[in-house]
């Protein structure tokens, strides 16, 4: 990659971006946040310029600068993706760890954030705008949706599907071939050994639905 980066998100999830960009000897060009008391500081030598709706900024990506979305809020980054998408026509870049391991044969979408120590088997698939935290495995033939969280050194084993929107904890383990349905959640440490319908949310070894 060519061009600088622009980072929307100037929190824990930005900041690791950066460290991602510039291990695979890119430029990060700024931060952009709305928190205004963010505005004009550093974070790791790089300022944060402004808010995500600053035209003077926005009107350099795809021209000057690639951008990435470093927010883990689901609303707010398919609102970012959406005006990156529909205002400057682009899509937003992988963020690819080095040392994360990826197979030849794994195919991936736009918008990644792939972090240290994450391991993507032969024949998985992720989609778009997907969050894998470090440490955590998919295995082979693992398909994942658009808008996936799979956190911290979670396991997600051959075979399995994980829809649109689904937020897994750190620490998870699911078997293999089990859905995970779209928009549901699964809480941290739990084991995954039976099919999550869409919108539920698990939590336990085995998980079982928890009811609000």
């Amino acid at each position: 990659m060519e061009n600088p980066v622009i980072i929307f998100g100037a929190n824990h999830l930005g900041r690791a971006a950066k460290e991602i960009f510039e291990a695979n000897a890119n430029v990060v060009y700024c931060f952009l946040d709305d928190d205004k008391k963010l505005h004009n500081t550093e974070i790791d030598n790089v300022t944060v310029m402004g808010s995500t709706d600053d035209d003077g900024y926005l009107k350099l990506i795809g021209k000057k600068c690639e951008a990435f979305v470093a927010e883990d809020d689901n609303k707010l980054r398919k609102n970012l993706v959406k005006m990156l998408q529909e205002v400057r026509h682009v899509q937003p870049v992988n963020g690819i760890h080095p040392s994360a391991i990826v197979a030849s044969s794994s195919d991936m979408g736009h918008g990644n954030f792939i972090d240290q120590g994450v391991k993507i088997g032969a024949g998985a698939s992720v989609g778009n705008h997907c969050l894998l935290h470090a440490g955590a495995i998919l295995g082979a033939e693992v398909k994942l949706g658009d808008f996936v969280q799979i956190g911290a050194g979670s396991i997600i084993s051959a075979g399995a599907e994980i829809e649109d929107e689904v937020f897994i904890g750190s620490g998870v383990t699911v078997v293999s071939g089990i859905t995970i349905g779209k928009g549901s959640r699964v809480g941290a440490g739990s084991v995954v050994i039976a099919p999550v319908k869409a919108g539920e949310t698990v939590f336990g070894n085995p998980a079982q639905k928890v009811n609000s």
